[in-house]
């Protein structure tokens, strides 16, 4: 009896269990389907949304874009899907404007509503929303004017400041002369240099290129940057309670921007002990004396994130510039003969070069333009959002939606560049020999968010070119050719290299 009855409790456990076996299978499967159709009922495009590559459910275009050359892959898309187009990353829609008259319509035409910086968790993370880059609405104003006031004060974009970077030229000569014309990476020299002078109108002093702490420094830019374009960071944005709680790469750059923030606040902390407000000599000090009056946006947080900004911005772009710009001398020298030549005629080897050279040296200045247009230092510009709904393209684009001005789309443009893929000075002279300036070189973006420190560049790449072309040849380690591949960023960095400066 006892025997029928386990073999009865038997059979009854085993009914249960299939029962509850095949339960769980249900509920998985109808949750599995709850969550796809709700995706897709969530995210599908509205009727006059830009069109686009089909999306996979929850993760959206994450993984069909090659992050290794992002600006690329998102100009093909264009051949199928236009000039104005949309990806799901993730959970959140972007579009991508390509070619210069979309992209004039929106950031200059309508600009006052793509004034504003999407909400990206991991720039969030990093810069609470404070700053001159990643800032919105009063906060971003407020700390824009600031910053252009003030730094103009100390001579930003002004010929008061071309002793400072012609002082900091020659210590940059003084390093390269050291190498005796033997093969060297100059990368964290430019990078040091470049920096320098950024670094005299907020610190108000510069960095020994020996100075150990400050080249660490400098080394992280590039990988923070190229952190921040990656396959992380679209996950982190997409995902942020799952990333935030994740090891990974993701990580890292805020590691990186975090050591930077911290040698900040001890630049600012220096400041402090030292200040006098009746004698402001830099950013900091200025900023200090704002604190004191009490406005809401101004404190030592935010003077801490728009300091890093300043920095990281007024010394990436223009030592990347100048990188491209060694290669692209050594891999034509018929082109370096011709600058030098032109510098030689105009500035001759017994002064220095000034701006006011830049008009009689048209064929130079010809070349740093072209330098800058193959470069592409920052080739998807950074990211807007709509603050209401717009027309675009002949498309609706709504509220908030994150828009991708795809400057790469304007740069190589055949129907703006004769040669768009080859480095042509012509470009930019015209039958006479005169410098023309074309409408759709837009290397510092447009509109209301336009680089900040523009002027400050131009500046720089134009001493800093003509003064390196005055004193020094380029050329290649003997038996190798220069590589014009890339390392994609937010900014675009040639990959590591060795040159040789030979004094002239």
């Amino acid at each position: 009896m006892a025997r029928v009855l386990e073999c009865r409790m038997d059979s009854i456990l085993s009914v249960f269990g299939s029962y509850v076996n095949w339960d769980v299978k249900s509920l998985l499967l109808f949750t599995a389907v709850f969550i796809l159709t709700a995706d897709y009922i969530k995210n599908r495009r509205p009727g006059s949304f830009p069109p686009g590559p089909r999306a996979f459910p929850i993760v959206g275009n994450l993984f069909t874009v090659d992050y290794n050359r992002t600006h690329e892959s998102l100009t093909q898309v264009t051949d199928r899907y236009g000039d104005v187009y949309s990806l799901r990353m993730g959970q959140t829609w972007i579009v991508v404007l390509n070619r210069f008259d979309v992209l004039k319509e929106a950031l200059v035409d309508q600009g006052d509503v793509l004034a504003d910086r999407p909400n990206l968790p991991l720039l969030q993370d990093i810069s609470q929303g404070l700053g001159v880059i990643f800032s919105n609405g009063k906060i971003w104003k407020q700390q824009r004017r600031f910053a252009l006031s003030t730094l103009k004060h100390f001579g930003f974009g002004k010929k008061s400041l071309k002793p400072v970077i012609l002082e900091e030229f020659s210590y940059c000569a003084k390093e390269f002369k050291s190498h005796k014309g033997k093969p060297f990476d100059p990368h964290l020299i430019l990078n040091n240099a470049v920096s320098n002078i950024i670094c005299s109108l907020v610190f108000g002093h510069r960095f020994e290129y020996g100075d150990e702490k400050f080249m660490e420094l400098m080394s992280w830019f590039g990988k923070g940057l190229e952190l921040e374009a990656s396959i992380w960071a679209q996950l982190y944005n997409s995902f942020p309670l799952l990333m935030r709680r994740l090891p990974g790469p993701h990580q890292t750059v805020q590691h990186i921007w975090n050591s930077v923030k911290d040698f900040i606040r001890v630049e600012v902390k220096e400041h402090k002990h030292n200040w006098d407000p009746s004698d402001n000599r830099d950013y900091i000090d200025c900023y200090l004396s704002e604190i004191q009056m009490a406005d809401d946006t101004f404190d030592e947080e935010n003077l801490v994130v728009c300091v890093f900004d300043l920095f990281l911005a007024g010394s990436e772009t223009t030592s990347t510039t100048l990188r491209w710009a060694f290669l692209y001398m050594v891999k034509y020298p018929e082109i370096q003969a011709k600058v030098q030549a032109e510098i030689d005629k105009v500035v001759g080897t017994s002064r220095q070069p000034s701006m006011e050279d830049r008009a009689d040296l048209p064929y130079t200045d010809a070349v740093i333009h072209e330098i800058q247009r193959m470069s592409n230092i920052v080739p998807l510009s950074l990211p807007h959002v709509t603050t209401r709904d717009i027309r675009l393209g002949g498309y609706t684009i709504p509220k908030g939606v994150t828009i991708i001005p795809n400057l790469t789309s304007v740069l190589f443009d055949k129907n703006e560049w004769e040669t768009p893929d080859a480095f042509n000075p012509g470009h930019f002279l015209n039958p006479e020999g005169k410098f023309v300036k074309r409408a759709a070189f837009i290397p510092f973006s447009a509109g209301k968010r336009v680089c900040l420190g523009e002027n400050l560049a131009r500046m720089e790449l134009f001493l800093f070119f003509t003064s390196l072309m005055q004193h020094f040849t380029f050329s290649m380690p003997a038996g190798v050719k220069p590589v014009m591949d890339f390392r994609f960023g937010i900014t675009l960095s040639p990959l590591p290299y060795e040159v040789c400066l030979t004094s002239r």
